[in-house]
């Protein structure tokens, strides 16, 4: 008598431990993969909001009426201009969070001035920012990356 079925079973656990393998390395880089990109989206878009706000602060021609936003939704269509004045496309989502709200820095009048994301998830960057962003280096929290603005001081 031949002995031939002992091959078969240790050949698909071995392809199977493989695959396992496989896929969690896949799993890992993909998870890396969306963190980068959530990352990047979180760059982009809290710059475009800080950009809207210095837009509305500094578009009254009267510098005595400058003022930062009272909420985010007056960036889509300043109601100080009888036109269609528009400081940001679109109210960006925090990409960090899974309801999308930012966190407000408020202004010592209420009025706000920057936004940050709420997630308190590390960072995977932590270095190699822009100017703008350049106080990010190392932290620990997505959420200590805040994106505000402040006016320069006027020369008398």
């Amino acid at each position: 008598m031949k002995n031939d079925g002992g091959f078969t079973y240790p050949a698909l656990l071995a392809l199977i431990v493989v695959m396992g393998i496989a896929i969690t390395t896949a799993s890992q880089s993909w998870t890396t993969l969306m963190t980068r990109e959530k990352e990047a989206a979180l760059l982009f878009r809290g710059d475009q909001i800080r950009r809207a706000i210095a837009s509305y602060y500094n578009a009254p021609a009267d510098k005595s009426k400058r003022t930062y936003p009272p909420s985010l939704k007056v960036l889509l269509k300043d109601p100080r201009f009888p036109g269609v004045k528009r400081h940001l496309r679109k109210i960006y989502p925090d990409p960090m969070t899974s309801d999308g709200k930012w966190g407000v820095i408020l202004a010592g009048n209420g009025r706000i001035k920057g936004v940050f994301s709420q997630s308190d998830k590390e960072p995977m960057k932590k270095g190699n920012f822009s100017a703008a962003n350049a106080h990010f280096k190392d932290k620990m929290h997505y959420s200590d990356w805040t994106f505000f603005f402040v006016p320069k001081k006027q020369k008398k």
